[in-house]
């Protein structure tokens, strides 16, 4: 029988364990303290756990936290970090300070099945989903690289992979990394990606979770969408904003759309006049994403002044429109440029 991961397993999900092992159920708590207050890695290092109650839990779980094989620092102060799952495979998070925040991005698929024609992630495929334990890995991993006055203050899931085709493992991994006993971030520094699943969005709403929602649309017509983002031809833009006229947004919060500028495909002022049209109705921010090349890609980022030209016509529509350049780029961590070889 193979070993649970003790970090797949919410606060009384351990308290279960502890009883099926015949002990008190705040030994489930005990469990909690030492993995996430105390950073444990061995369940021998529990040393305020009976003797006995160690080994039995030995055999039955493990403490997995994704390994760094590699960390890459940028001249923008992100690094990012290369990761080794239990079974070999690669995944990868990004950490970005930013003047007082610093977020963590993480990886929710061990590479990406949606092939969106400007995202090098998408072009390794889907290899397999990352397990709960593992998306909260790569924080308790990233943590431990911290220096002393330092903590991760965001989280955002817009690494390698589709959170919400990874729902199950996403939802739980959000119910962690909430929970006071466990992180205790605030779900409103918690933001969600999704390339679009409108059934995954419509499942979100009804978990009351609140966080933050964030939809990669990078297009104002189904027929671009359609070529850019396969998926829109399952979900496409109408459906799609209707979802989001739905999804609850709490007191100043709003939903952000990012949109990754390509010339010539989706960077005309036509364009920024049917985003205006389309987020009517919605409490929304347009992150607006200058390409970030790779080698390979047939597209290119626009020129600054058509970049500069397309926040303007937004921002005089009353619409909040920021221009996100990417950090990490000279490192391969920005926006659309995960990628990593796979070992099982």
């Amino acid at each position: 029988m193979s070993r649970v991961n003790l970090l797949d397993l919410l606060p009384s999900e351990l308290e279960d364990l502890a009883e099926s092992l015949g002990a008190p159920r705040y030994r489930g708590r005990q469990i909690t303290s030492w993995l996430y207050g105390k950073g444990a890695t061995d369940i021998e290092a529990m040393s305020d756990l009976p003797r006995d109650f160690r080994a039995a839990l030995s055999e039955r779980a493990t403490v997995a936290v994704p390994q760094i094989e590699r960390r890459t620092p940028s001249q923008d102060g992100s690094q990012k970090l290369v990761l080794i799952l239990e079974d070999g495979a690669r995944i990868q998070s990004v950490l970005m300070p930013d003047r007082d925040r610093l977020a963590l991005c993480v990886s929710t698929q061990v590479g990406c099945g949606f092939a969106c024609a400007f995202c090098l992630t998408g072009t390794m495929g889907l290899e397999r989903n990352v397990t709960a334990g593992e998306i909260v890995g790569q924080v308790l991993a990233a943590r431990a690289t911290l220096g002393p006055g330092e903590r991760i203050t965001h989280i955002v899931y817009m690494g390698m992979g589709e959170p919400l085709a990874n729902y199950a493992a996403t939802v739980k991994s959000l119910r962690l990394l909430t929970d006071p006993k466990v992180f205790g971030f605030s779900p409103r520094r918690i933001t969600v990606s999704t390339v679009g699943l409108v059934l995954g969005i419509e499942r979100l709403a009804k978990e009351n979770l609140k966080v933050n929602l964030a939809i990669s649309l990078h297009a104002t017509s189904n027929e671009i969408r359609d070529r850019i983002m396969p998926v829109n031809k399952g979900f496409a833009i109408e459906e799609l904003l209707e979802a989001c006229r739905r999804f609850p947004v709490a007191f100043r919060q709003c939903i952000t759309f990012e949109y990754v500028l390509l010339e010539g495909v989706n960077d005309a002022p036509e364009d920024a006049r049917r985003l205006v049209r389309l987020l009517k109705g919605i409490r929304a921010k347009i992150n607006l994403i200058p390409f970030n090349d790779w080698e390979g890609s047939d597209f290119r980022r626009p020129a600054l002044h058509r970049i500069m030209a397309f926040q303007e016509l937004l921002l005089e529509h009353n619409i909040r429109a920021t221009i996100r350049w990417s950090k990490g780029e000279d490192i391969g961590a920005a926006c659309g440029q995960l990628k990593e070889t796979v070992e099982v």
